[in-house]
């Protein structure tokens, strides 16, 4: 199971500096390594993550599983959004939702991603995630992105 942070609320003047604060956060809980921050940063370069959904831009940031330590996911949603190049075009696109993914793995790497993707291709789960409070944005990701299949049980 992969460990689970979030972070509301802040603002970055460039989707380089998010990327710097990713990386820093990571190695600060110590889910990464030293080499993290410099691979993240090299792998949006050549391969963008920006990704235009129906109503809203999200990113999916993550780099090589070599420089993992353990499983975790990084959920940010800055005050207002960061613009990422996306992943099948040239232009850039306003990013509401940004999931560093930290995975040791390539396969779960794929498979993550994949699962991703298709839930967050369902505009109400999107909007959820963004309207969520603060304080409840982890779990509201968990039941409707992680364990869909557990949300509404006791």
């Amino acid at each position: 199971m992969s460990q689970l942070f979030v972070r509301t609320g802040v603002d970055f003047a460039s989707r380089q500096q998010l990327l710097a604060h990713i990386g820093e956060e990571m190695l600060a809980k110590g889910v990464v390594q030293q080499s993290y921050p410099a691979a993240l940063l090299a792998r949006e370069e050549n391969y963008p993550t920006g990704i235009a959904l129906e109503r809203h831009g999200i990113a999916i940031p993550h780099c090589e599983a070599s420089h993992a330590l353990s499983p975790a996911l990084y959920l940010i949603r800055p005050r207002t959004p960061v613009y990422f190049q996306q992943a099948d075009d040239d232009g850039d696109i306003a990013a509401s939702l940004i999931i560093a993914l930290i995975v040791e793995n390539p396969a779960a790497q794929l498979t993550l991603l994949r699962k991703l993707f298709s839930e967050l291709q369902n505009p109400n789960t999107l909007d959820a995630l963004l309207n969520a409070a603060d304080d409840d944005l982890a779990r509201c990701f968990r039941e409707t992105i992680l364990e869909p299949e557990t949300c509404g049980q006791a």
